[in-house]
This record gives structure tokens, sequence and C-alpha cells, in this order.
């Protein structure tokens, strides 16, 4: 009898972001080994495949982890971008391009495979189009035969460019808009995006070139507006395109109106205003079209609009971490001796159930809210989008769970145990590293009397310098309002079993302890 032949192993990097986190079960699917490159392990921790797989810990920047990684691997998935890593991503992109040529080279990889975007020829193409070009022709030139998929618009549940095109659709119903919105657009659906990504790993050993892919329609970002409001049921919105808009403007009011940060949203508003239009269908010959032919725009968003209101989204925009955010670990008390820290630690008791209280944590932020002060809160979130953080739009994923890695507003889960713990980093800007804990806990019946819940916040915060001890006492008169609040709504939503409504309301409650159930030893550590 003969052998069968072992299954091939693909590499896939960006493994936490938007288009890796989707790409890996659907190679899983389709009987492939994977290995997931990624900085962070932890964070793929929670994910229903990341039993299915191996993990080599690994920066893209750093050739010997990177060739350690190739090592045995059949097809590589070369999806990182520095988008939003601020002004020098060009030169991180052409850096991490040619650790990983090399290392693919060297390990004797079969294939390299690149999502890049669409390239027109004969116009200035924006820095983000053309930095994706010269990853491309890094890549192409690398000695490893190459296949290079070339895509406009990725429409889908969680992308950046849906949540662009439809939070200014949703909220705008009079949009005075840019000269950009009249460049023409082919759009592709992500269902499509990813047949074709897993398609690459068959193509014959002889294909080494780049393909244009896109849907079926072709349209202007104008059509792509009120298309999007007739398939979300919406009036037809009012569009007057006006020449004094900058890219540097528009990128702003996009961060205005949409959960996207300016810092992603420019490189995207300065795209638009190249035609990215396909000028072949080439990949066809080798991944054909489905029987009924490509998603349209229509449907794409129909499945996209009810992947959100089914609360169904499986990787967003937010999945990549913040570039530059920290990775240093909790500081620890009473171990931890690097300086100054500063704790406000609460506890309250309610006689709600353990999986009642928990159940309010783990739904915290997004439309629930954080339980109290809900205007600071507003507050704390523009002042970040003012100085470039994320602010605090960019939601949850999942209204009912999460999964460490997942970005919670401005912060990010990174710890989680299911009924006990949960962790928050911030990833907004500040003068020094940030954390949110919240712990239930529950006592044995004693005496014949039921045990109580509680739980315990822990606010703890590493200063950076003078200005990051000034901030914290800037901020400390208001702590009993936002953390003390927090706990107090917490509990109560927990045993009113109204957690949406607590958590989206301030009363006048907020600011009044309730007798018995909260302790606040706010306190500073120097250490």
């Amino acid at each position: 009898m003969a052998e069968t032949a072992a299954p091939r192993t693909c590499l896939v990097t960006g493994a936490t972001g938007y288009i890796g986190g989707r790409l890996v079960p659907e190679l899983l699917a389709a009987g492939y080994r994977v290995r997931v490159l990624t900085r962070s392990p932890e964070r793929l921790r929670d994910l229903p495949w990341a039993g299915q797989v191996e993990i080599a810990r690994a920066d893209a920047s750093d050739a010997a982890a990177v060739a350690a990684a190739c090592a045995g691997v059949d097809v590589v998935y070369y999806l990182i971008h520095a988008l939003g890593a601020g002004p020098r991503f060009e030169e991180t992109d052409r850096r991490t391009a040619r650790v990983m040529a090399r290392a693919a080279r060297e390990a004797g990889v079969g294939r390299l495979v690149y999502l890049g975007g669409l390239d027109p020829a004969g116009e200035r193409l924006s820095p983000h189009l053309r930095s994706r070009a010269e990853v491309a022709e890094i890549l192409l030139a690398s000695g490893v035969t190459t296949a290079v998929l070339r895509a406009a618009v990725v429409l889908g549940s969680g992308s950046a460019s849906f949540e662009m095109l439809r939070y200014l659709t949703e909220r705008l119903p009079v949009m005075v808009t840019p000269r950009w919105v009249h460049s023409r657009i082919q759009p592709i659906a992500i269902r499509d995006v990813l047949r074709y990504l897993v398609g690459c790993a068959q193509l014959p050993p002889d294909v080494h070139r780049s393909f244009d892919i896109g849907g079926p329609d072709v349209m202007d970002y104008a059509q792509m507006m009120q298309r999007f409001a007739a398939v979300a049921e919406l009036p037809r919105r009012r569009i007057l395109p006006v020449p004094v808009l900058s890219p540097a403007l528009s990128s702003l009011w996009v961060g205005l109106v949409t959960p996207v940060p300016p810092s992603i949203a420019r490189p995207l508003v300065e795209s638009l205003r190249n035609t990215v239009v396909c000028t072949e269908h080439d990949i066809a010959r080798y991944v054909p079209d489905p029987p009924g032919g490509l998603l349209g725009f229509d449907e794409a968003v129909r499945l996209a609009i009810q992947r959100v209101k089914d609360s169904a989204v499986a990787t967003r925009w937010s999945s990549a971490s913040v570039p530059g955010a920290p990775s240093d670990p909790l500081p620890t008390d009473p171990d931890w001796a690097g300086g100054s820290l500063y704790v406000d630690e609460r506890t309250g008791e309610t006689d709600a159930g353990s999986q009642e209280l928990w159940r309010v944590v783990e739904g915290i932020g997004g439309e629930s809210g954080w339980y109290s002060f809900p205007l600071a809160w507003e507050v704390r979130g523009w002042l970040d989008r003012a100085v470039g953080g994320v602010g605090l739009r960019r939601g949850r994923r999942s209204r009912s769970d999460l999964f460490v890695g997942d970005a919670l507003d401005f912060w990010r889960v990174e710890e989680l145990e299911a009924g006990r713990l949960l962790r928050l980093r911030a990833e907004m800007r500040l003068p020094g590293l940030a954390w949110l804990e919240f712990h239930v806990e529950r006592d044995e019946p004693a005496d014949g009397r039921p045990g109580r819940t509680r739980l315990r916040q822990r606010a703890t915060f590493r200063p950076h310098g003078l200005f990051g001890h000034l901030y914290w006492w800037a901020i400390a008169p208001f702590h009993g309002m936002v953390f003390g609040g927090m706990v107090r709504n917490i509990c109560r939503a927990a045993e009113t079993g109204t957690a949406a409504a607590a958590g989206v309301r301030a009363t006048r409650e907020d600011t009044a302890a309730r007798p018995g159930r909260e302790t606040a030893p706010g306190r500073g550590v120097g250490r």
C-alpha cells in the first residue's frame, strides 16, 4: 500500500491580525498543518483553533527567530503590514519583508504568498500603496517562488475599510466629502480573499507573479455609501464633494466619525485617491470562481451587517496590537521593585451569585459602557483620540464573551480566567503604564447563612517621569466617582440583571458610597 503524503505545512504571519486570524481556520479546514508566527503567543490562547496549530514566538524583524520559524515549512503567508505604525512605517515594512525573504530562501520554503494592494500604473501612489508594492517586489525578488494577491477594499465584518464605510454612512445623512469619493474602486468580499489565499498553496511551482483580485462590482466611494445605505435600509445619503479637504484633514474627519483612529484612517484615505481596479482576472485559471460567481458588493455588505448584529465577528481591524504598545509585565506587590507604583483598590459585595456578577464583568465596555460617570469616560476617549490614540470607540468584538488579546475600547484583554479574573491593559496615550483588574470571589456559607459574592477591583499605574506622577495626582480626585461608582454599579447590575442599562447611565448614587459595600484604599507605593 502506498504511503499517504504528509500534509503540507503553512506558516502564517500576522495570525493575530484581521486576515491572518481568519486564514488559519480556513487552512486547517483544508487539511494543512499550520504554524503561526507571533510576538505574543498568549494572545492566541483562547482562539478556537489555538490547540490545532504550532506556535512560533518571534518578532518579524528578528532574523534568527524568523529563520527558525520557516524551517520545514512549505508555504509562508506573509500578512504583515505596519499600517498605523507612524511616519516610518515604510521603512518598517521594507525591513521585515527583507528579513522574511532571506529566511524563506535559506530555509528552502517552497512558496511565499503575500496579500498586497492594487497599484495602478501611471498614478502617484499613496505611501500605503507604495509600501505594499515595494514589499511585493522584495518578495518576488527573494529567490522563492512567490504569489502576490493585489486587492483594493476588503469588505467583511470588522475590517477597517468596512468599519469606515459603515460608520460614515450610518452616522452622516448629509456629508461634505473630498474629491476622492469619486475614485473608482473594485472591492472584494473577505470570503473570496480567503478562498484565493488558501488556493495559492496549491499553485503550480512555476507560477511566480502578481494577481489582481476583486469582486464583480466597480464603483466609486460615493456609490459605495449609497449602496450600503440601501442594504442597511437607511434613507438615501446626500453627498456634497468639495475640493478643499486634504487627505490629512479627511483622516481627522474620519477619525472623528468612525472608530478607526487617524493613524490608520489616513493611509486608507490616501489610498482612496488612486484608481484601484483590476486589470486582469488570471487567478481564476488556478483558483476557479465558485459556481455562483464572486460575492457582489450588496451581498458582502449584507453578510457583514448580519455578522455585526449577531455578534459573530471573528476578527476585527483592532485585533492586531497597537503599534508601539507596551508589553511590560504587570507590576506585582510586594515582589515588584521597579520604582513608583500607584494603586486604587476597591471592594464591593453583593447578594448576587458569582455567575451573575461575572456575566456583568465579562460584558463590560462597548455598548454596555463602564458602569460609572459616562461623561468622564467619553471625555477621556476624546482626549485620547485628540493626541493620536485609539480612543474609546473600538468597542468589543462580541457583546457576550471575551478572548485574551481582544481590544476593549481603549483597553486590551491581557488575562482572563473565566468566572474569576479579568485583567485589562491600557492602550490609550498615557505618561506611564496602566492596568485595570476585576476579581470575582465567593464566600463559603457559614453558620447557616448563604455566602456572599465579592468584587475586587484594582487599578494600577506605573508612571513614567515627573509628568506621570503629576498625571496620577491630577486625576486622583475623580477616582471615587469613576472607580467607586464602577464597583457599586457592577454589583447592582448583577443583582438586578440590568447589565446593559447599568453600564450606560450614571445616577446620583455613583457619588455616594453604599455603607458596608465598599472599601477604597487608593494608595501610592514608592519603591
